[in-house]
């Protein structure tokens, strides 16, 4: 099983751990992880790997099973043995803006509060699909309503339910495609504001920043017909 560094603590950047093992392809598992794995539309992070004197690119992070993280190394970088230890050190300014656009997202579902039929984060722009059978008729004002809730510096915070409490409260999901994470015994929630003043709260298991403020402006791009019923909704960070 590998330590998810990541949620618990979004803002680390290093770490140092141990190889646990490689696998058949010749990725990396690792004891702890600050590299967050691809899933829920969010990219796996890169960076570098530190052994033996040697510093390694990192060129992408995945789940291998249900709890251990694997890293992928760059074409041609040679593999630490099993056992090795190694410092990793995120691409900080990639992720950072994966968990600006992430969580910019959460609140582009407060105001277009309609069910969620796909996503994707990048480090420029993030998008959500939703079941939307006509396009919004004021894109602009969307946008504004976007805005202001970014510059309310609202807090980010996480709190923990059972999969049963999950089972049982399943109005919490706006994706129509993605379970929560479950089968762990927990699922991780992320609230933006406060208990006394919710504006957002469903169960997550990417990174984000602290407060909306960290988002700065956002510009919605056009507005797409995905489908009978779906339209996809762009947002761009400035």
């Amino acid at each position: 099983m590998t330590d998810p560094l990541f949620r618990k603590d979004a803002y680390l950047r290093q770490c140092t751990t141990t190889v646990t093992r490689i696998t058949e392809d010749g990725a990396l598992v690792v004891a702890a992880s600050v590299f967050y794995p691809q899933g829920g539309g969010q990219p796996g992070d890169t960076g570098w790997l530190d052994w033996d004197g040697q510093r390694l690119e990192v060129a992408n992070t995945r789940k291998e099973g249900a709890t251990e993280v694997a890293l992928i190394l760059a074409e041609g970088a040679p593999t630490p043995p099993e056992g090795a230890e190694v410092t990793m050190e995120l691409d900080w300014e990639r992720r950072y803006r994966h968990m600006r656009v992430h969580t910019a997202l959460h609140l582009l579902s407060v105001v277009i509060p309609l069910p969620v039929s796909g996503g994707a984060i990048g480090a420029e722009k993030g998008r959500l699909d939703f079941d939307m059978p006509e396009a919004p008729e004021d894109k602009d004002a969307l946008e504004a309503q976007l805005n202001a809730l970014i510059a309310r510096d609202l807090s980010v915070s996480e709190s923990w339910i059972t999969d049963e409490e999950m089972e049982a409260n399943m109005d919490l999901v706006k994706t129509m495609s993605v379970r929560p994470p479950m089968g762990q015994g927990r699922v991780r929630l992320v609230r933006i504001g406060t208990e006394d003043e919710q504006i957002d709260l469903q169960p997550c298991g990417g990174t984000h920043v602290r407060s909306t403020a960290e988002i700065g402006p956002v510009t919605l791009g056009k507005i797409e017909k995905k489908g009978k019923q779906n339209r996809r909704v762009s947002l761009l960070l400035a």
